[in-house]
């Protein structure tokens, strides 16, 4: 399977036309066409190139859109949330485009983070085996010893996860506050990765940024301010990704 192929169902609810669900039942009503032929198979994949009618109505392959957004405290990393608070996308309102965020931050946790609607390009930076680096600064409660600092690059068990640092650095130091600021690398992004992994270790995460993904940062941005990413820095987020592949 061509890493450009998807299954047909998808891309017709990707398209807006009917819920993923209905696609599929779409499908089984002999209601899609591949390239003007019936498709009754749920299983089938299609590519971009290929024309897709439903209903009698040809799908129209949606530009591909890549976003940068300083995600700011108080904002789910999601394009919709059951209890009503503000979504990511409510960042958004002017682009039409079905966009979704890659990967997460915390509710609480500001910081960059991406959008799209290429899900190949998604699934390319989400995946640790790609290597793309995340860098957060934490504020945490107390002052950690360097030595007990190293676990986190060794790995830190908590339930089945197992939390791991690419590398960390102390920026700095409060003994009066008893605080200190941490910068931690990732390429993997758990569920409340730092803050967990922190919290292991005794000592809680009192503000938390992401300030890089990649080679990306948000300079000249304000919270809740975002930008398209330019075309240049697309492909060298796909390059770096390829290239820490084949390392």
């Amino acid at each position: 399977m061509s890493k450009h192929e998807e299954r047909l169902q998808k891309r017709i609810a990707q398209a807006g036309v009917a819920s993923r669900r209905k696609a599929e039942q779409l499908i089984l009503d002999g209601k899609v066409k591949v390239n003007h032929q019936v498709v009754t198979k749920l299983g089938t994949k299609v590519t971009q190139q290929d024309v897709i009618e439903v209903s009698g109505v040809q799908l129209e392959n949606e530009t591909k859109v890549y976003y940068l957004l300083y995600k700011p405290r108080g904002v789910i990393s999601s394009v919709k949330d059951d209890k009503g608070r503000k979504t990511i996308t409510d960042l958004l309102p002017e682009v039409e485009e079905r966009i979704f965020p890659i990967g997460r931050l915390d509710y609480d946790t500001s910081g960059i983070i991406l959008l799209t609607n290429d899900g190949d390009f998604a699934n390319m930076l989400m995946h640790p085996s790609y290597g793309v680096e995340k860098v957060y600064v934490a504020k945490i409660k107390g002052i950690p010893d360097p030595t007990e600092l190293k676990r986190i690059k060794k790995g830190i068990k908590d339930g089945q996860d197992l939390l791991k640092a690419v590398r960390y650095k102390i920026l700095s130091t409060d003994r009066k506050k008893n605080t200190s600021i941490l910068e931690i690398t990732l390429v993997e992004g758990k569920n409340r990765h730092v803050r967990r992994m922190m919290e292991q270790l005794g000592y809680p995460v009192l503000k938390l940024k992401r300030e890089k993904y990649a080679f990306l940062t948000v300079d000249g941005l304000k919270p809740g301010e975002f930008r398209k990413l330019t075309p240049k820095e697309v492909h060298q987020l796909q390059a770096q990704s390829g290239k820490n592949v084949k390392q």
